[in-house]
């Protein structure tokens, strides 16, 4: 499982990428965790707010942090 994190590497951008791996680890779930930062790259998924979640290469959401919670929920 391939899981990025879209952002600029704001606050929330950084707490998104905590709580995902803080998500993964509570589901015993094995996955590759990126941050992109490149903005031309975060375009070319069609995200115009961040920080956003994609999971294998589809967007599961954008322009909020998700907790630990919703995230597990994604993951399963």
């Amino acid at each position: 499982m391939k899981i990025e994190i879209l952002g600029t590497g704001c606050a929330k951008c950084k707490t998104l990428y905590d709580n995902t791996k803080k998500a993964i680890e509570e589901c015993g779930k094995n996955a590759e965790v990126v941050k992109i930062e490149d903005i031309p790259t975060i375009m070319k998924y069609g995200v115009m707010s961040t920080p956003a979640l994609v999971i294998d290469g589809q967007v599961r959401f954008s322009g909020k942090v998700a907790s630990v919670a919703e995230i597990m929920g994604f993951l399963q």
